[in-house]
Formats: C-alpha cells, structure tokens, sequence
C-alpha cells in the first residue's frame, strides 16, 4: 500500500503512459455531510496499488494524473467514486465507462455487482467480507487491502469483455453517451435551491406548504454542507415536513438560523414551488402506462434490453402527466422510440 509521497511519486511514474485506469475508492461516510476519502485503487495493465489518502499530506500529483484529458476511468458504479475524489480535487474525470452501465446495455441485472459481474464474466469468486470496515482504521488488516486491490484487479478485463460485446450490438456510442451524463458537474455540486428533491414526502404537502418545505431544504442543506454534517443531523425529513405543514415547529435557535439565512440569501426567501400533490393513478393513466410498457417491452427485447433500462414505471407515468424531461425523450433511447411512439400519437 502507497503511504509516503515517495511511493506514489514511484507509483505514478510507472504508470505514466498509461491512459486506461481502472479506479475504485474507499471511504467513510457516517457522521459527515461529505464522504472522507480513504483509500484509491488504481489498475492499469501493467500495474496495480492502493494509495492511502489519509496518510499523505499531497494529492496534487494523483490528481494531476487521474484528470489528463487522455485518461479514462474505468469504474463499476461510478458516481459515489466520482464524488469521493470531486471533493477533494474540486474536479471531473474527463472521459468515463461504468462497467455496471455497460453490463445493463447487454441484458445484465441493471445493478448488477461488480463482485456478480466478475464472477460471471472472469469466472473469480470474490468475498464481500469487509463491505462494512471503517476504512479510517489504521493500520488496516492486510485482508483488507487486499480485499480493496481485488476491486480493480478484474475492471480491465471486464471493461475489455463488456466493450466487444458494446461493439458487437452496435452500443458503443450508448456506453459513451451514458458515462458523460455522470460527468455533469451538477451531480456533485448541486444547488441548494433544489434540495426539496431530497425530502421523503415532499409530494404528499399541500400546495401551500411546499414553498416553505422546499426554502427549508436549502436552509438545512446549507447548514450540512457548512457544518459537514449529515442532512438529518440538522433536521429529519419527518421534523421538516411537519414544520413546513405547521404540525411542528423550529426550535427558537433553528428558527433564528433559518431567519438569518433567509435574510442572506434573497433568492431563496423569494422562491416559489409547487409539485403536483402526488396521486394514485387513474384507470386512463394505467391504461396508457400498460401501452407504453408493451411498446417499450418489444422495443427492448429487440435490442438484448431489459425494459426498466429504457424507461421505468416512475418516468412513464411522468411522461404521461406531461413531463417531457423524461431521460427516454433524448439520446439513444429516444432514438430506439421516437418512430412508435410516433406511430401511438404519443409524442
């Protein structure tokens, strides 16, 4: 394991050529608002370590190679990885390919495990016996590192295997397009004015109370950041709902905040929202979902697609109530539908 600036000066010099770097992460997430960042895994053909970020005062050269314009990450279940390391460079890998993504576009199990996967494609059984280490121990058991190795070990054979058969079914500009829409600096650095899209329950509120809900959820999602908290330390989903519908109320110190933080920030006490109250949906709105299904099934079953990855129930029924952000109503999977749903006067 890579522990001194020494070794990863070494380490990064041998890898230095190369570009295709299959990368995992470990890290801790309990009591903070953002992840603490423990362990990188880094394999490339010719190399494979484990970098100890919590034993290194200096991350730059890492991050200097990770980010090349000509590197690509190779990562099974990319986004909380990406985020990992997006708080600490303050940066985004330049090219992507989630190996879970590309084993959905192939019929695997949509969330298929990288342990599942590899067991599949390379025939290697391996443990899940440390999923749930407090990976801040030092000095970690050597199990555990390897344990942390064994997830790059088998990345580049299965990004090898999943991209012939991508090629094979003509779905390699799909893989592309999907390991660029995690590359959208949103995902990572959200803006807190959309922090009500967080909050168990926040369709079940009447009209009226969401505009109050939603500045709350910027309010508490402001103070986790700045505190580096979990949101719920701050205040539960089930405490603010019942605030902004006036079942409960803010501690006279949360309601200090809140008031200072409003007067901080205008843009937020002037901000107004309304979600459609959310309902059970009719028997016309099942009828159309069922037609829809059906379409999309045929359609997917031809393309060696599970269904659910085109559209789910949730983005059908959406669509049917007028949303047309739904993610089938753009790239690759627009281009699969547009022509029946046409046909269906749907769109």
């Amino acid at each position: 394991m890579i522990n001194t600036q020494i070794q990863l000066s070494d380490f990064l010099s041998s890898i230095k050529d190369e570009t295709d770097l299959a990368i995992d992460t470990e890290f801790k997430r309990v009591n903070t608002y953002y992840p603490v960042l423990c362990l990188v895994q880094i394999a490339t053909k010719n190399a494979t370590d484990c970098i100890d970020v919590l034993a290194l005062d200096d991350l730059s050269p890492l991050f200097e190679k990770l980010y090349q314009d000509d590197c690509l990450w190779i990562v099974h279940s990319a986004r909380q990885d990406i985020e990992a390391l997006y708080y600490l460079s303050k940066q985004l890998p330049k090219q992507l390919f989630d190996t879970q993504i590309a084993a959905s576009l192939v019929n695997y199990p949509t969330q298929i495990s990288y342990q599942a996967l590899t067991e599949v494609l390379q025939n290697v059984h391996l443990e899940k016996a440390y999923t749930r280490l407090d990976w801040t121990t030092r000095p970690l058991p050597d199990e555990a590192i390897e344990y942390a190795l064994d997830d790059v070990r088998y990345l580049l054979k299965n990004y090898h295997q999943l991209q012939v058969q991508l090629k094979t079914e003509g779905k390699s500009a799909w893989i592309k397009e999907e390991g660029e829409s995690l590359l959208d600096i949103s995902l990572y650095n959200p803006d807190i004015k959309n922090a009500w899209q967080r909050v168990k329950g926040f369709s079940h509120l009447a009209n009226k109370s969401q505009t109050k809900a939603a500045q709350l959820s910027a309010w508490r999602e402001h103070q986790a950041k700045h505190q580096n908290k979990p949101r719920k330390w701050i205040i539960a989903d089930d405490k603010l709902i019942n605030c902004a519908s006036g079942k409960d109320n803010l501690s006279t110190k949360e309601k200090s905040m809140f008031d200072k933080f409003l007067d901080h920030h205008p843009d937020i006490e002037a901000m107004s929202i309304q979600v459609a109250k959310h309902k059970v949906p009719t028997k016309t709105e099942k009828a159309k979902k069922n037609e829809l299904q059906k379409l999309i099934q045929k359609i997917a079953n031809q393309y060696n697609l599970d269904d659910k990855v085109v559209a789910n129930g949730k983005s059908l029924l959406s669509f049917i109530r007028g949303d047309r952000s739904v993610i089938f109503l753009s790239g690759w999977r627009f281009n699969l539908l547009k022509k029946e749903l046409g046909k269906c006067k749907i769109v």
